[in-house]
């Protein structure tokens, strides 16, 4: 049985908590680039078509302040931002993994000539055949 400190070695080493942190970094770097882009970019636009209604600051209020309390309400504008953010990162990670797949469907296949095949799928591949091989000469030999 492994050490945790020997687990944290090997996992460190091979690279995932790099990919992982670098995930990380690109992720909170581009959440602020589509933070900007809906305030600064979608949201004027918006505000403009509709009289300028500032979106983040519509709420429904509950109870009005007043000198003794403060007002209660319910911010539903600010929601509706966050849904769009949301919206945006969402789609974009789409993409961005449906062109992964591409590529890594491309890769893997055995028969694209224009890729280069990793050698584990190659492997697999050419196993895949022999059984398919084995399997028709040992139903001849039951008939």
């Amino acid at each position: 049985m492994k050490s945790f400190i020997q687990e944290f070695k090997d996992f460190a080493i091979k690279g995932n908590m790099i990919d992982m942190a670098i995930g990380i970094v690109i992720g909170t770097a581009f959440n602020r680039v589509v933070d900007v882009l809906v305030k600064k970019v979608i949201m004027p636009p918006l505000s403009f078509l509709t009289k300028d209604v500032q979106l983040s600051e519509q709420k429904y209020i509950l109870r009005a302040a007043s000198e003794k309390v403060s007002e209660i309400a319910i911010g539903y504008g600010e929601l509706i931002e966050v849904i769009i953010d949301f919206g945006i990162i969402a789609f974009t990670i789409f993409i961005v993994i449906k062109i992964m797949n591409r590529f890594r469907n491309k890769a893997e296949d055995p028969t694209n000539i224009e890729e280069k095949t990793p050698k584990n799928i190659e492997l697999l591949a050419n196993m895949e055949k022999l059984l398919k091989e084995q399997n028709k000469i040992l139903r001849k030999d039951k008939e």
